[in-house]
């Protein structure tokens, strides 16, 4: 069985590059504790005759052809006009990023 301690979780905690606190680290070591145990009693079910599963599903390309608004185009100089900044055809939003 997989074993779990304080020193193990800080050095994943380290390696995620998050921060946890005490209280924090207590509740996690039991949440992950619970969570390998029942990895482990999975570990017990008889597998033999299951084939192995590869992908789940049939996925399908969900993608579309692009289409034209073709209202959206004919009144764009109306939304251009309507934006609060902009600079020549282009709309001014504030940063996203700072």
């Amino acid at each position: 069985m997989t074993q779990i301690d304080k020193k193990t979780l800080e050095h994943l905690a380290d390696l995620a590059r998050i921060k946890i606190t005490e209280k924090e680290e207590d509740k996690l070591v039991e949440d992950l504790k619970k969570i390998l145990n029942f990895f482990e009693e999975l570990r017990e079910l008889d597998t033999e005759k299951i084939p192995p599963m590869a992908g789940g599903t049939d996925l399908k390309n969900t993608t579309r052809e692009d289409e034209t608004n073709k209202e959206l185009v004919k009144n764009r100089d109306i939304l251009i006009n309507s934006f609060p900044e902009k600079e020549g055809d282009f709309l001014k939003i504030p940063p996203v990023f700072e």
